[in-house]
């Protein structure tokens, strides 16, 4: 069983991946590619991808492959590389499901104080990962966690992505990650969706993927446990979230500026 004790080094650790699983190869070749640099950098890496997207602006976007068919995908990455998944539950039904395929569960930042959905995914056992909502302030967070802890599960980690600034956009506020820490949990800077700009009049999200360096720099130098960044080989026809993903092409290089961050800190 992983535990968040598998992600403790003196480096911060990435979560990283696709926004949604749209198949195998590309799953495997964005896993691959990710798993390369990070074991150059002595970064621990979990890989991302949905299995299937709920929360959509228009009933026409893509929302998955398939339930079953995707998670699949995911225990293939988890075999093929050895390396532990993380991906979105929506539904109390769904922790018990995704759990018997992943290693994370996270729960989206829509749905951070939704209680029964906290204690499903507690009761399996796997580490879960709760992003902080857009409406919710650092010191919230605490009870959001505390409901997986009052579940019998201490692996708990706490993901910052943003605050809602007016309708269109987000803001970033560093404080909140040493706030969260406070609560004894690793806390995540999710950096590719604080870079959104939801409620866009054409129904589809828009992004700011050129501060995706500034955002990752900030967040490592105020002591980020971890980086979550969506990433795909062609942001431009990415199924889901293209607007705010990084290409993979770039990752390496905004890696090693960020563990030379990490060593200066330290």
């Amino acid at each position: 069983m992983v535990t968040i004790d598998n992600f403790k080094s003196d480096n911060f650790f990435l979560m990283a991946g696709p926004c949604v699983i749209e198949g195998e190869e590309m799953a495997l070749q964005i896993a691959e590619k990710i798993l390369h640099i990070t074991e150059k950098l002595s970064i621990p890496y979990i890989f991302k991808g949905s299995y299937r997207k709920a929360n959509r602006s228009r009933i026409d976007s893509f929302t998955g492959i398939g339930d079953e068919k995707a998670l699949k995908i995911l225990r293939k990455v988890h075999e093929t590389f050895g390396i532990p998944t993380v991906t979105d539950i929506h539904e109390n039904q769904e922790a018990a499901m995704a759990a018997e395929y992943v290693d994370v569960l996270q729960i989206p930042a829509f749905l951070c104080r939704q209680t029964d959905l906290l204690i499903a995914a507690a009761k399996t056992g796997k580490i879960v990962n709760i992003k902080k909502g857009q409406f919710l302030s650092p010191a919230a967070m605490e009870f959001a966690a505390q409901k997986v802890v009052d579940a019998g599960n201490n692996n708990v980690m706490i993901t910052e992505r943003g605050t809602t600034f007016g309708y269109t956009d987000l803001v970033v506020d560093c404080r909140g990650i040493p706030q969260m820490q406070q609560f004894g949990f690793p806390v995540v800077m999710d950096v590719t969706h604080s870079l959104q700009q939801p409620n866009q009049t054409s129904g589809v999200t828009g992004g700011l993927p050129a501060l995706i360096e500034t955002v990752a720099k900030a967040a490592i130098a105020v002591g980020a446990d971890g980086l979550f960044i969506e990433t795909h080989p062609d942001p431009t026809v990415a199924k889901s979230d293209g607007a705010n993903m990084l290409k993979l092409d770039l990752l390496e290089e905004l890696l090693v500026k960020l563990v030379r961050i990490r060593e200066a800190i330290r």
